[in-house]
């Protein structure tokens, strides 16, 4: 038995609400680090907010968000975080989630589906990220891995399903689970629409079941960008199993979600789902590797 205890953490976020965001983000890790949360994960674009439209093209955009990440890394001491910002890389840009342990930042990974049905519009603003590639960005003076990345924090392995990643067919999940991950993290702006919730349930349950993983999908709440409600909604799921759910339309500026999962015990189903071959098409790249005391 390895028992870990996960958050998803739901903010009402502001586009460009820069104090106000960063503000959010960091009275959300404090109330996570109180109850004891080893990992926490917070919506997708929640440093600059989701609803920038053509201001993510804003080169003084870009670099504020690459700056307020900095700032938050320091308020990590003793947690795992994962926040959502847009990083321009090699003259494209990407929607992205970053991972920040104990006060360090360990590696930014790019969403690989952008959201263009509805009300979505990301392919306006952002390059969806190839799968299987790395790179290296500078943030704050240090080099930085950026791209399809897995790690290993403290003995365990996170990846990332962005949002609209969980939704696909050729969702990035299989070849994470295939690489070991016990914890897959969806950082999410998903917007409220009748039914919605229930399909947010599937993916979740499923991801949790397929890839012998514990599962952790969060949301922004209110109506963040002017045209749009987010309804939170946090769910966390292991083995097949939904095992937390937040609740949803609240006023709040955060709402977090917490359950305690048992890693050994996800291992141990997904050591009967996959084998141990090569991973098709794609460098089985190591996992980059945080040193990290989980939280007893």
């Amino acid at each position: 038995m390895r028992l870990i205890t996960l958050g998803a953490a739901c903010l009402n976020q502001t586009p460009l609400d820069w104090d106000g965001n960063h503000r959010r983000i960091v009275a959300a890790i404090d109330q996570a680090r109180r109850q004891n949360v080893g990992l926490l994960c917070l919506p997708e674009l929640c440093v600059s907010g989701y609803g920038c439209e053509d201001m993510f093209f804003s080169a003084g955009v870009q670099q504020t968000a690459l700056e307020q990440l900095a700032v938050l890394a320091e308020q990590t001491r003793g947690i795992a975080v994962a926040v959502g910002l847009p990083v321009y890389y090699e003259s494209s840009l990407y929607n992205t989630a970053a991972l920040l342990v104990d006060g360090r930042l360990v590696g930014i990974v790019g969403k690989q589906f952008l959201a263009s049905d509805g009300i979505h519009y990301e392919p306006r603003w952002f390059r969806r990220w190839p799968a299987g590639v790395v790179g290296e960005i500078e943030v704050a003076g240090r080099g930085c891995p950026i791209g399809d990345l897995l790690f290993e924090v403290g003995g365990v392995r996170v990846g990332f399903e962005i949002c609209r990643d969980a939704w696909v067919a050729a969702r990035p999940g299989a070849r994470l689970a295939k690489r070991g991950a016990d914890v897959i993290l969806n950082p999410s702006g998903s917007h409220f629409a009748f039914g919605k919730q229930e399909v947010r349930k599937r993916f979740v349950l499923e991801g949790s079941r397929a890839f012998g993983a514990s599962f952790v999908y969060c949301n922004l709440l209110g109506n963040e960008s002017g045209r749009a409600i987010y309804d939170g909604g946090a769910l966390i799921a292991a083995g097949g199993q939904m095992v937390a759910e937040g609740p949803r339309f609240t006023y709040a500026d955060c709402e977090l979600t917490t359950a305690t999962v048992d890693i050994a015990q996800t291992r141990r189903a997904r050591s009967q789902s996959f084998d141990n071959g090569p991973l098709d098409g794609f460098d089985d790249e190591p996992p980059i590797e945080a040193d990290y005391a989980w939280p007893a």
